[in-house]
């Protein structure tokens, strides 16, 4: 099952609002979760934002989590059909000395290269949602946390019941990307930049967390989150 509610937003701390009744759409029958009653929560935000915070805070509840980069990990392992196809267009240079898959040199050919760029995502982007189907499918726990950094601008958002944003200032973003990675300024407004807009993402969103205070407030955000998804799970299977 894929459903949506009628879309508004809600950030977590207002007043709850009523219980809406979901629209079923159903997609195409390869990309379909076979359990039609289960909810699927696409877990999405900007670099910063503290999404594995959040997905790791679910994740401790019991709640089974799916991770699109990890899936997009695993089908170019050692090998595996994808990864030797890469190596046969790209070339032996494409592998670390290990025969994993040397990403940023990858990232670098394809950058300016938007021909290149295509090949590879007509190559993965299948390979990938196949893989996170499988893994939603496999799911059994009342509802199944997508987690995702491309959820909104990607077809990957059809995996999806309802859309959460972790949301937070830029300025917020800035100063945690500098603290966990270690790079400049200049680089994390660029890739700040090169994002979905803040106000974009808000605007897709069916619930958001606004995470700019310490952890024990995300806590309760995601306990209020946690209970109302375990509600609609209730329902979906009434």
């Amino acid at each position: 099952m894929v459903a949506r509610r009628a879309h508004n937003p809600k950030v977590v701390g207002s007043n709850p609002a009523p219980a809406t009744k979901y629209l079923i759409i159903l997609f195409s029958k390869e990309r379909r979760i076979q359990n039609s009653r289960m909810l699927v929560i696409g877990l999405t935000g900007g670099i910063g934002s503290g999404k594995s915070a959040v997905s790791d805070l679910f994740e401790q509840k019991g709640i089974h989590v799916v991770d699109a980069d990890i899936a997009a990990r695993e089908v170019v392992e050692p090998d595996t059909p994808a990864l030797k196809k890469i190596t046969e267009h790209f070339g032996q240079e494409i592998l670390t000395t290990e025969g994993r898959l040397d990403r940023p040199k990858l990232r670098e050919i394809i950058f300016n290269n938007p021909d290149e760029k295509s090949w590879l995502e007509a190559l993965l982007h299948p390979l990938i949602a196949d893989c996170i189907h499988c893994k939603l499918t496999d799911s059994n726990t009342p509802y199944t946390l997508f987690v995702s950094p491309l959820l909104l601008e990607t077809q990957q958002k059809n995996f999806c019941d309802r859309i959460l944003l972790v949301d937070a200032p830029e300025s917020v973003q800035i100063l945690r990307t500098i603290k966990r990675d270690n790079n400049d300024e200049a680089l994390v407004k660029s890739i700040i930049n090169s994002q979905m807009p803040r106000d974009k993402r808000v605007a897709l969103a069916d619930d958001i967390i606004l995470n700019d205070k310490d952890l024990l407030h995300l806590e309760k955000s995601v306990d209020k989150l946690h209970a109302t998804y375990l509600k609609l799970a209730c329902e979906g299977n009434q």
